[in-house]
């Protein structure tokens, strides 16, 4: 896989460290001119490309044939209030509605269950799950994870989380850890505005990162080891502020070095994928242009910019980082680093399963089954 992405033109290079979204549930004209410009490492999916099982499955087999390399495809299913297969499948429980019976057999249920149903629809990475503490505290904040976590403190979300990812990447669909470091102590959801998050940098580690230190360090086979954390849009003013002419600002983790680079990277030793939440999200659009938030991102040390929403977006952030590396403003060696950790986790990607509706069909009534014994209704509510 190395020697596949390091033969691609130049441009296409570059395009390896996007991962997009689509505007509808095909390849229409506006998505064909996206891939090819783009030629993306990545496709996120969201509920608007999911009409039916068989059209899933067959979009998915279409971006295979029209990307030069094998590319990650992705989706936030989580389960709960994050659940894009809703309309096609048995809405799946969340992360709350199993942490509050103590099942942790159905979280690794959950994953195994997800993990079968995404590699038949013919996916292979599940952005989960989330890693934020939530205290008895914290559940009172206004910050959009009240149900999707997995516990209130680090020992449950650790063992919560590892269990869940047992079952999902067994299965042979990556997991992905989030908002690293950590959003549970926010009060602001960070698709409108940017949390702000005043911990230290020791309350970090002993609270919101501790569970992240013990799952980077788990080794007992390769389907239990970590690929790919993705990076919030927090910021953390007690351990990094950025100094301006008058006062100071705070840049939010997903384009701060500090964060990326410095902590995840070098402090914690993270070696595998690190990528943005999405770029268009209200914490980054309102203090950054696309192109700056791209670049700053890259510049960070992140490996993929996610950019969901607007095709005009994507198209414009590329075109500035593929500039950027041209002028050099961007560095070639950033560039050969994160190719090198990008074909690294696409040469260990799974192929689909072959498409069963049947199957699906089954596991959507394992779903209801799982319901049912968590005492769970859509909506992520418990009675």
């Amino acid at each position: 896989m190395i020697k596949e992405i390091f033969s691609l033109p130049f441009e296409k290079k570059v395009g390896q460290l996007f991962i997009i979204g689509l505007p509808s549930d095909e390849i229409d004209a506006e998505a064909k001119e996206l891939l090819e410009e783009i030629s993306p490492g990545g496709i996120c999916l969201f509920a608007r490309n999911i009409k039916s099982l068989e059209q899933t499955r067959r979009l998915n087999d279409e971006l295979r044939k029209k990307l030069p390399v094998e590319p990650i495809i992705s989706i936030d299913q989580e389960g709960g209030l994050v659940d894009r297969l809703r309309r096609v499948l048995t809405p799946m429980p969340s992360a709350r509605a199993i942490r509050q019976n103590g099942d942790l057999a159905a979280a690794r249920l959950l994953g195994k269950i997800t993990g079968e149903v995404l590699r038949i629809l013919g996916l292979n990475m599940n952005f989960a799950p989330v890693m934020e503490i939530l205290s008895e505290e914290r559940e009172k904040l206004q910050n959009g994870l009240y149900s999707r976590s997995f516990g209130r403190s680090p020992g449950e979300v650790l063992g919560y989380a590892m269990v869940y990812l047992r079952g999902l990447q067994r299965e042979g669909i990556w997991g992905c850890l989030k908002h690293f470091p950590g959003l549970g102590a926010s009060d602001i959801d960070s698709h409108e505005e940017m949390p702000i998050v005043a911990l230290s940098h020791d309350e970090l580690i002993a609270q919101d990162l501790a569970p992240y230190i013990e799952l980077f360090l788990y080794r007992r086979d390769e389907e239990d080891r970590i690929k790919a954390v993705m990076v919030g849009h927090g910021g953390y003013p007690k351990i990094d502020l950025v100094e301006e002419t008058m006062g100071g600002k705070i840049l939010p983790a997903s384009i701060n070095k500090h964060i990326v680079n410095d902590l995840l990277r070098e402090e914690l030793g993270y070696e595998n994928l690190a990528l943005t939440d999405d770029l268009e999200m209200g914490a980054i659009t309102k203090h950054y242009t696309i192109e700056d938030a791209a670049k700053l991102a890259l510049e960070a040390s992140q490996d993929m910019i996610l950019i969901c929403s607007t095709s005009q977006s994507a198209i414009s952030a590329y075109r500035s980082v593929l500039s950027a590396f041209k002028t050099k403003e961007l560095s070639q060696k950033s560039l050969e680093k994160s190719l090198r950790r990008i074909a690294k986790i696409k040469s260990v990607l799974r192929p689909p399963l072959e498409f069963d509706k049947n199957r699906l069909l089954g596991l959507s009534e394992e779903i209801a089954r799982l319901n049912q014994k968590l005492n769970y209704s859509y909506g992520g509510q418990t009675s």
